[in-house]
């Protein structure tokens, strides 16, 4: 229940102790000198050698292979610009060590000498742009010659030292906090975190730190310990995921220790808490047969231990609702089909960004079977199931469905059963105008009573306070007419803005809380700034919503502030 989202202002990531300039010298000239050196970007052959570069298909039917691989990571700010030539841009490259060349090539699906596959070669770009410290990247080929190919990665770094302070607001409730957290640490891509910060529900002291490619492999280690007023929390992952379409081998190990006090609410206000310690471990295998004629399957093997142990809250006087105390050993397995169909849009879910967009079929069933003989509390047959599809994926009309289905059967009964469904329509009126909607609806059956399913402020109905309506079933409906402007203030945010109107509702009773108040309504404006420099944070929201309905304790002008991963 914990709201999460802050606003980070990037004109305060660009002002740095000056202190550190020294170290960003002295550490890019040798990653500079090793990037020359290494086996895998050579010299450009003689011109006289050079031969018009054939298309992709020819070149995948002649059989060429890869040839050299040049890489050209670019600085955060273009001083070759005009009007990114000014000495805070400068002053910016200078502080920033940009991503060591390493650390791009290992991230690359081929290598000197491999066939050449367009495919591979989008692929790789789409795992380049999915690392928060890049802006964008792109691969093309740029030579050819001897039946050799050379292909040019082109990235672009941001900025990933964020030393300063953060603020938010929704539902009518303020978040903030301080801290210090680096994304790219000495450009390994590599990443640590230390906070103060004050949320809804807690305030937390954090350090955290992970690398996706630790060791320089595709295994990716993260752990994070969070002292906070209410409690704890300790987590630990180590995970080889599924990382590409034609891997074949998975595995990972998850452990979770939290300790916390959850709240029930109604109408935007606690109604109930009690003390949640949770500990989780589940460890898995993957493997499959890669990608086969369009389509990946993937099987994976694990267990899983899953415990919740619930007490009053401390100080609580009077009647409080407990939920059961639960522990579930089971071991499972899972079955996952993806069809390899993705796209790239601008102008969608971010501001002048390249949007990868997945428009293929997925799905996939996890069961499994705990049992007091493995020491759960309860026997219970686990499941959890998924599906996407899109319709109409064009540039100019595309239609995503989502939907996932999970709970347990015990005794033959379903518990906490949640089918959630989801669709959402984008249609492209222009390069700088763009109609966006989405319906979400959730239906619960027995729901665990920390399984509180909440509409409001926090989660979508922007007019109204944070989690203001429970039930056991929820809907929200969503239209949004976006802009995306050409606005580039201080060369540092792209501005759009957006017209939009909620609706949503909820049934059923949640305990303890009153009858819910029927269909709820707002309606706003608000601007988005991408983050064009930063990667702490992709698009600030400022939004102003109207609420058409509720009780009277709701103000009549509901301001919001959040920091999202879209528009």
């Amino acid at each position: 229940m914990c709201n999460r989202a802050y606003a980070r202002p990037a004109t305060a990531i660009l002002l740095l102790a000056a202190t550190t300039a020294w170290s960003a010298r002295a550490l890019s000239a040798p990653a500079s000198a090793a990037a020359a050196a290494s086996p895998s970007v050579a010299a450009a052959p003689e011109a006289g050698t050079l031969e018009p570069i054939p298309s992709d298909a020819e070149l995948e039917q002649s059989g060429a292979v890869i040839g050299a691989i040049l890489v050209d990571n670019q600085n955060i700010f273009d001083p070759q610009d005009p009007r990114e030539d000014h000495k805070i841009f400068r002053l910016a490259n200078r502080l920033h060590i940009k991503t060591r060349a390493y650390v791009i090539r290992q991230q690359l699906l081929f290598r000197p000498g491999e066939r050449f596959s367009r495919r591979l070669l989008e692929e790789s770009a789409r795992i380049l742009r999915s690392d928060r410290y890049f802006y964008d990247a792109w691969i093309e080929p740029v030579r050819y010659h001897d039946g050799q190919v050379d292909v040019r990665i082109t990235t672009r770094d941001v900025w990933t030292l964020n030393p300063g302070v953060s603020f938010g607001r929704s539902g009518g409730k303020n978040t903030s906090g301080f801290e210090l957290e680096e994304l790219n640490i000495l450009g390994t891509g590599a990443q640590v975190s230390l906070s103060h910060k004050t949320s809804i529900d807690r305030t937390s002291d954090v350090v955290s730190a992970g690398d996706q490619h630790a060791f320089g492999t595709w295994t990716s280690v993260f752990g994070e310990y969070s002292r906070n007023s209410d409690g704890y929390l300790r987590q630990l992952t180590i995970d080889h995921p599924f990382y590409a379409l034609d891997v074949r081998y998975a595995g990972g190990l998850a452990l979770f220790n939290d300790e916390q006090i959850d709240s029930l609410y109604d109408r935007g206000q606690i109604i109930d808490q009690f003390r949640d310690h949770r500990k989780y471990a589940s460890g898995y295998l993957g493997l499959s047969q890669g990608l086969r004629d369009g389509w990946v399957r993937r099987w994976s093997f694990g267990v899983t231990s899953d415990e919740h142990v619930f007490a009053p809250a401390p100080g609580s006087t009077g009647v409080t609702a407990i939920p059961e105390n639960r522990k579930f050993v089971y071991p499972w397995v899972q079955l996952n089909l993806i069809q390899d169909d993705f796209r790239k849009y601008r102008n969608h879910d971010q501001i002048q960004r390249t949007e990868d967009f997945y428009v293929g079929t997925t799905a996939s069933v996890r069961l499994g079977w705990a049992d007091s003989s493995f020491g759960s509390s309860r026997s219970a047959l686990l499941f959890q199931g998924t599906a996407g599809q899109s319709m109409g994926d064009t540039d100019h009309n595309t239609v995503l469905f989502a939907q996932s289905f999970s709970g347990r059967v015990e005794d033959g009964t379903l518990r906490n059963g949640v089918l959630d469904a989801n669709v959402r329509y984008y249609a492209r009126q222009s390069s700088k105008w763009l109609f966006f909607s989405t319906l979400d609806a959730t239906v619960g059956h027995n729901l665990d009573l920390d399984n509180q399913m909440l509409l409001g402020g926090d989660n979508g109905l922007r007019g109204y306070p944070l989690r203001y309506q429970g039930g056991d079933a929820r809907a929200l409906f969503t239209v949004e007419q976006r802009y995306f402007t050409d606005w580039y203030p201080f060369r540092l945010f792209r501005v759009g803005g957006a017209v939009f109107f909620d609706a949503g509702r909820t049934w059923g009773h949640a305990p303890l809380a009153a009858s819910n108040l029927g269909l709820l309504k707002d309606a706003g404006f608000g601007l988005r700034f991408g983050n064009a420099r930063s990667g702490l944070g992709n698009i600030i929201h400022v939004d102003v919503a109207f609420p058409f309905d509720g009780d009277n304790s709701i103000k009549r002008v509901q301001f919001l502030v959040q920091t999202k991963q879209s528009f």
